[in-house]
């Protein structure tokens, strides 16, 4: 052992052993961070030159990644570590003697923080390698990756606490205990997004890339990113909005990733219809009716249906109120839903129907429920003003009227003309009590 022979010579040349162990415990120590120094160097200018060359001539994607999150970097640490030992007790420090218990505690420690970089810089690596193979839809795993970080470093630590205390980490956390409720306190949003973010993965609730809806926190619009405590959501207008993680399972979120997964946006909106303008099909308004196309089989069908109904049923068909007859409102929702059926953007094989809804005070409303085969924003818009723009101006050949509350305009054409206003003031004045 280099240790003893050292002490032993200073002996020989006239130290005293008093000091002879203490000067041969520093000079070993000395010696001891130099070779890890040493070591240290030779793993960053040689082993490090050497991975580089490796990873640069694979075509491997997961060794570039790991490369730029520092794993292999901070692997290289371990270089210190191992010579530190090798040399350590019983080569440059006498066994049992408080230089060598003092190292071998430092040593320990050195190694435990190494692992923990090792550890968050292999989860960085991970991560963003999923992110380059996902370019869609993705798992929030940066929230589960934080959540491990903090699990690691939270068990590293108390790992570091039993060394430094000479106890075992069960005693640590056994001690724990009384402080469960200020950890609670101080750690609480990080434990609630810990428990969300391992939830969403795994139910996969949300991902990155979903139009998510949150009224209550203002979000409306792509999730970006998914942390351990915040979920960043861009809103229509390309501003922020952060919200709790754990809100995402704890409060009502609209996901619209089922309706772009689908492959059909819905249309739910109506047209109000005047109910006075309402009226049975009389000849003249039938003959017109009959030269639309897309109505003509709808007609057909049911004028040979009301014939054989009234027929049957011996009705006086001079009285308006006996018997079946066309309205124009229905054939107005018949041609609606043919114009429909035979829309090329519409999906044929999802709901699809027009109806009538309880009349209210601003008349019938008539619904178009549908579905648009392109759910991209912009396109869906466009199918659906298309559609109304037909429906809304293609109303007057019914004999129907929308409604339309009156605006500033109508009551201006109702009010009489300036010049009429005047002669009939000037009348009144004229006229004897």
């Amino acid at each position: 052992m280099l240790v003893e022979a050292l002490i032993t010579w200073m002996q020989q040349h006239g130290l005293a052993a008093l000091w002879a162990e203490p000067l041969a415990a520093l000079i070993g120590l000395v010696a001891l961070i130099g070779a890890a120094w040493l070591a240290r160097l030779a793993a960053r200018s040689f082993i490090l030159k050497v991975v580089h060359r490796v990873v640069e001539s694979t075509s491997f994607r997961w060794d570039d990644v790991f490369l730029k999150s520092g794993v292999f970097h901070r692997l290289s640490l371990f270089a210190p570590a191992l010579v530190a030992e090798w040399l350590g007790v019983g080569v440059l420090l006498r066994d049992g003697s408080t230089a060598s218990r003092r190292f071998s505690l430092a040593l320990a420690v050195y190694v435990v923080v190494v692992v923990l970089l090792v550890i968050n810089a292999f989860l960085d690596g991970t991560v963003e390698l999923y992110n380059e193979r996902s370019t869609t839809r993705r798992m929030p795993l940066r929230g589960v990756a934080q959540g491990a970080k903090l699990v690691a470093f939270l068990l590293g630590a108390v790992l570091i606490t039993s060394l430094l205390l000479g106890q075992t980490p069960v005693y640590i956390l056994s001690g724990l205990g009384a402080l469960t409720a200020v950890l609670l306190l101080v750690f609480k949003d990080a434990l609630l997004g810990l428990v969300a973010g391992v939830q969403i993965s795994l139910n996969r609730m949300v991902q990155i890339g979903d139009w998510i809806e949150m009224t209550k926190y203002g979000a409306n619009g792509p999730i970006i990113d998914v942390g351990l405590t915040m979920v960043r959501v861009q809103n229509w207008d390309n501003t922020i909005t952060t919200v709790p993680t754990y809100a995402l399972i704890s409060d009502p979120v609209k996901n619209w990733r089922g309706m772009e997964e689908s492959g059909g946006r819905r249309i739910d909106r109506a047209i109000y219809l005047d109910v006075e303008s309402f009226r049975f099909v009389d000849d003249a308004l039938l003959g017109r009716l009959l030269r639309i196309r897309r109505l003509q089989p709808y007609l057909e069908q049911k004028q040979r249906e009301i014939a054989e109904w009234n027929q049957s049923g011996g009705e006086d068909l001079s009285v308006v109120a006996n018997g079946r007859r066309l309205t124009n409102v229905g054939c107005f929702r018949a041609y609606a839903e043919a114009y429909l059926r035979a829309h090329p953007h519409i999906h044929q094989e999802m709901h699809l129907f027009v109806r009538q809804l309880a009349p209210s005070d601003k008349g019938l409303p008539l619904e178009v429920y549908a579905f648009v085969t392109d759910t991209r924003l912009a396109a869906y818009e466009a199918v659906q003003a298309d559609i109304f723009d037909h429906l809304l101006t293609v109303v007057p050949e019914f004999d129907l009227r929308v409604f339309q509350s009156p605006s500033g305009h109508d009551v201006r054409r109702l009010a009489p003309a300036p010049e009429a206003a005047a002669a009939s003031s000037v009348q009144q004045r004229r006229r004897p009590a």
